[in-house]
């Protein structure tokens, strides 16, 4: 039986051995673990690839919308809008500085934010929407930055999981006032630990950013603000530049995997890849680009309807050895640690639903032909056993 995990790094980082173990010595011999010349090498080549203008590596994608919300001057009293799909750091920053995260609905076919449910929920309070582009595809960002104009609102991108994802052929953290992106192991640029980067075209935001990330201080044990810890380390910056050359790479082989599931799996009749047209005898439905977007496929998620029948599907991959996940059973209203913070629930129906119906399947770069195969035949095999 072939065995296909949900995620193999040792693949990645087996290929990169020796350059990665020479940079660990490089660091080692150069005795600068903190910030320094490799975190500057770093942040200049990540940017460029974002096609950003300034890019600052920090601590982890979590701490990178952190930093992004306090050069905002996000504060107790303001209110954010915030997907209620996502990971849990995109509310959790927003509550952590005081301010209210408020709950928005998401596109049942995109799992991106909902901008006419986020338009019944500004108040004069709101100062910011946060767009998640989640599992790598971007948000329409042509209608949330024309949102955002119309209500005089602050836009930080959450990237954490789309590094290289574009709209309209450009790339994602590029268009709000901060790009926030993660590479936590299992993102495409997967890091040796936890890492981020914060994205920014305003000089000033930029500036005030670079503060911040140091105990807001500047010049040295001088501080203007009050900042916090966000420093990259010079270890996980130098490692990461080993691997920045080949994420197109990477990115391109999960776009080719992604494909590949979609135009096998299309063909069976429980399965559709339009939630628009789909009838309602479809089992599973596919994901794929918003017309306009260019996906980079951080998780390939299936919506699997009906009652009980994304566990099933869940139990007869396990059963397969091939490995899946949940991403994300509850959706962030419905954590208990929101229930006396965020506001906004009640009109939250989608998130929900997809809280039931969610499945990601292995799609990383190094999966080989036998193991996307072993996947789609195991999930036409389970499609066999249900009623249409």
């Amino acid at each position: 039986m072939i065995k296909v995990p949900l995620l193999d790094l040792s693949m990645q980082n087996g290929a990169l051995a020796e350059e990665l173990t020479a940079a660990f010595q490089r660091v080692l011999n150069s005795c600068c673990f903190i910030m320094g010349p490799e975190l500057e090498n770093f942040e200049k080549n990540s940017a460029a690839f974002c096609e950003a203008k300034h890019g600052l590596g920090v601590s982890s994608g979590t701490d990178a919308i952190l930093l992004a919300l306090m050069a905002l001057d996000i504060k107790a009293g303001d209110e954010v809008l915030v997907p209620a799909f996502t990971f849990f750091a995109s509310g959790g920053c927003v509550a952590r500085l005081g301010a209210t995260p408020i709950w928005v609905d998401v596109d049942p076919h995109t799992f991106n934010i909902d901008l006419a449910d986020a338009a019944q929920k500004v108040s004069s309070r709101t100062k910011a929407v946060m767009p998640v582009h989640l599992f790598g595809q971007a948000a329409d960002m042509d209608a949330v930055m024309s949102f955002a104009k119309k209500y005089n609102l602050r836009v930080v991108e959450d990237c954490a999981q789309s590094i290289g994802a574009k709209w309209k052929g450009r790339n994602v953290g590029t268009f709000g006032d901060f790009g926030a992106f993660s590479f936590f192991p299992s993102k495409n640029l997967g890091g040796f630990g936890d890492g981020g980067l914060v994205t920014t075209s305003d000089p000033d935001l930029f500036q005030r950013a670079r503060i911040l990330r140091v105990h807001g201080m500047d010049p040295k044990y001088y501080h203007s603000y009050i900042g916090a810890n966000f420093r990259m380390d010079a270890l996980q910056a130098a490692l990461l530049s080993v691997k920045l050359p080949h994420l197109s790479g990477y990115n391109r082989k999960r776009v080719e995997n992604a494909a590949y599931y979609r135009e096998l799996l299309k063909t069976h009749p429980l399965v559709s890849d339009n939630i628009a047209t789909a009838p309602d005898s479809s089992v599973i439905l596919l994901p794929c680009d918003l017309s306009g977007g260019e996906a980079i496929w951080n998780q390939f998620t299936l919506r699997i309807r009906g009652e009980g029948k994304r566990n099933a599907l869940r139990a007869h991959l396990v059963a397969k050895n091939i490995g899946c996940d949940i991403y994300y059973p509850l959706s962030l209203d419905q954590q208990v640690c929101f229930q006396e913070i965020g506001q906004g629930g009640e009109t939250i129906k989608v998130s929900h639903q997809l809280g039931h119906e969610v499945l990601s399947i292995p799609v990383y770069p190094e999966l080989s032909q036998a193991q996307k195969e072993t996947v789609v035949e195991a999930i036409i095999e389970w499609l066999n056993t249900q009623k249409s």
